[in-house]
């Protein structure tokens, strides 16, 4: 069992930053629902949860972040809030990830943040090395298939993911449109997913699924 807590994590702790990495969505994810559904996926085997919100202020998610937090902790799944840094510094979260609109602050977040943090580099390798070298404990590639959360989204080719682990020595997640029919095609450490997860009742299953389509 790996005890996740801040006190725990090591500097691209392998061992944490692997397997079925699960994203909350406000539709799919209400905050009336969340703590089931993430013990429904906790059940199925998730690893990894990123509580994600595009639209509430810190001030009216900070205590439900930290209800996240405790309970990912007292499971020992990594918790990884998206986006607000200065809400994970607050709070001495576990877990921050920063996409495009956040990573032009990186070294100063790196050097307050103490958890583990990732960033979104799209279908950018260089991008991703660069991060990497300045204190990145892992990186995410995407959107690797069409997406229902991200229509719009940065499309980035397979092979990405296979020229990155050449290169990069700290974790890769893919991302984007991933299920259990495309799953293993994938070469990456962390599988995010959110509507392959959440959008049906049977969330323990479709965890199971993901993860052994992965084995195949």
């Amino acid at each position: 069992m790996i005890n996740i807590s801040i006190s725990k994590i090591t500097k691209h702790n392998k061992e944490i930053l692997k397997g079925l990495y699960g994203i909350s969505d406000n539709k799919l994810t209400p905050h009336n629902t969340i703590f089931k559904q993430l013990q429904m996926a906790i059940d199925g085997g998730l690893r990894i949860f990123q509580y994600r919100d595009k639209i509430s202020s810190d001030d009216n998610i900070q205590s439900l972040v930290k209800e996240l937090q405790d309970f990912c902790s007292s499971q020992n799944i990594l918790f990884i809030l998206n986006d607000r840094y200065k809400l994970a510094i607050k709070l001495n979260l576990s877990g921050l990830h920063l996409g495009k609109d956040e990573i032009i602050n990186f070294d100063s977040i790196r050097n307050d943040f103490k958890g583990i943090i990732g960033v979104s580099c799209y279908n950018d390798i260089s991008m991703a090395y660069d991060f990497s070298q300045r204190g990145a404990d892992y990186v995410a590639f995407g959107s690797m298939f069409e997406s229902k959360t991200k229509q719009n989204a940065i499309k980035c080719p397979l092979n990405i993911l296979q020229e990155a682990k050449k290169i990069i020595q700290i974790p890769i997640c893919a991302i984007g449109g991933i299920t259990r029919y495309n799953v293993h095609l994938l070469e990456c450490d962390m599988i995010a997913v959110i509507s392959s997860l959440w959008e049906t009742n049977t969330i323990t299953d479709n965890a199971k699924n993901l993860i052994n389509s992965r084995l195949l």
